[in-house]
């Protein structure tokens, strides 16, 4: 069941994500080097809201097949003046360490961000996407380009089922 929301408008947007999830992950081995070998394994994510919505925040633990367990933490952040998100990571690999925002916002029921990265050390664009969107499930993707946007390689995929 999606949580009621306690308002409406853009502040809003990411009330859907509210809640406890179970996640499938599906990750790229390598990225930007022509791979198809894809890692899958499971997670649970949950969701809450601060400051009357225009942040969240969700706590994330995975555990991959050979049996690691990582976590990480989201943040996002709603400026009205801008009518814009903002949304960063921080993963307890690299606990001192918070990513660069992606920023964007939804339109037609797909949140876009958008955010200037490296990988291996060089300049890369990334995209971070939540589609579809429904009361008990959402699709979360990660891809990078090379090229200023004019290609794109999808890296992750994070697929979660609402479990309260």
């Amino acid at each position: 069941m999606k949580p009621a929301t306690s308002g409406s408008g853009p502040a809003h947007d990411f009330d859907f994500f509210l809640g406890n999830w179970r996640v499938h992950h599906r990750r790229l081995r390598q990225w930007l080097v022509g791979s198809n070998d894809w890692e899958e394994f499971e997670g649970t994510s949950r969701c809450w809201s601060l400051l009357g919505g225009i942040v969240n925040l969700n706590e994330s633990i995975a555990t991959r097949a050979d049996g690691t367990t990582s976590g990480g933490m989201g943040l996002r952040a709603y400026d009205a003046k801008t009518d814009r998100w903002a949304d960063w990571y921080l993963s307890s690999r690299d606990p001192l360490h918070i990513d660069t925002p992606g920023i964007g916002g939804f339109a037609h029921g797909v949140g876009s961000f958008f955010s200037d990265d490296t990988n291996d050390g060089r300049p890369v664009k990334l995209r971070g996407m939540f589609s579809p969107i429904d009361a008990n499930t959402c699709q979360w993707e990660q891809a990078l380009s090379p090229d200023g946007g004019k290609t794109w390689e999808t890296n992750w995929v994070m697929r979660y089922t609402r479990t309260a």
